[in-house]
């Protein structure tokens, strides 16, 4: 039996899990179940685990966009850093701190700066941004739980995972839709930031197993989850566009540069310095 927390909004945001209704498999009348809530309001948080009295809890609410929460920065910390803690504390206020296991979305972020190649559980933080920053003291305040109250508690420090539904203004979505768009004639070009960011990213699907895997162990401990391969934004545009039957060739340099269409000579890709985040990782 599953239950979620959704917020409230004018328009529907449930795209995402909208397959799931539609699949006897996944949604047996009442096995799943979503709640109104928000990581900000620490009441209604109270409320529903009392209510649902989980045995597992997976924090995967926030803020998630790293290049927003510059712009959203108070936001991002209240909901990434202190919604997690009043999570943490609504478990204790409803005496479950002994039934539950709580995972905690923790993210590659952290490492920012990286101060060792490669990353694992002991190499030292250092976000850079204030999403990574809030998410800081989420890792830590889920620590001090676990070792003050002995909760089930674990960090996953998973690096990006993509699938379908990842949101469209993500740059793997971003990509993968324009290019389908340009294929079906719906589009002629789109704007990216730095082609030069690299990222390692796996598949979602992988990365929730690993999630449930980490709250099936006899101890809590946290895990750094990645498949160990970085690819630049530009490889995942050529790739694409690969897909499709079209070879992209760079020409320009820095924000004049254009990805032009080999076969058919049409500039499909330009980029956008207000992409560009103010500190990469």
């Amino acid at each position: 039996q599953v239950h979620g927390i959704v917020r409230r909004s004018s328009s529907f945001n449930t795209g995402r899990i909208e397959h799931l209704y539609k699949n006897p498999q996944a949604h047996i009348e009442g096995n799943m179940k979503l709640h109104y809530g928000d990581l900000t309001d620490s009441t209604c948080l109270v409320k529903i685990i009392n209510e649902v009295k989980p045995t597992e809890i997976y924090n995967l609410g926030a803020q998630s966009h790293v290049k927003i929460s510059f712009d959203l920065a108070e936001y991002t910390a209240d909901v990434d850093g202190v919604g997690t803690l009043r999570l943490l504390d609504a478990i204790k206020t409803c005496g479950l701190i002994n039934s539950v296991k709580f995972y905690q979305a923790s993210t590659s972020e952290l490492f920012g700066k990286v101060q060792e190649i490669p990353q694992k559980e002991t190499t030292p933080f250092y976000p850079r941004s204030p999403y990574g920053a809030a998410k800081l003291y989420a890792y830590w305040i889920v620590v001090n739980f676990r070792e003050a109250y002995n909760l089930f508690a674990v960090n996953g420090i998973l690096f990006n995972h993509e699938s379908p539904r990842r949101g469209a203004n993500f740059v793997t979505r971003k990509i993968s839709r324009s290019v389908a768009k340009i294929h079906l004639g719906q589009l002629d070009c789109f704007s990216l930031g730095n082609l030069d960011a690299k990222r390692d990213w796996g598949h979602a699907r992988d990365y929730v197993e690993a999630m449930w895997l980490m709250l099936q162990t006899d101890e809590p401990e946290d895990f750094v989850i990645a498949t160990g391969e970085v690819h630049s934004v530009r490889e995942f545009v050529e790739m694409s566009f690969k897909h499709i039957g079209k070879t992209i060739v760079w020409e320009g340099k820095n924000e004049n540069e254009v990805g032009r269409c080999k076969e058919t000579g049409k500039i499909h890709v330009t980029v956008n310095h207000k992409y560009y985040r103010p500190t990469e990782v």
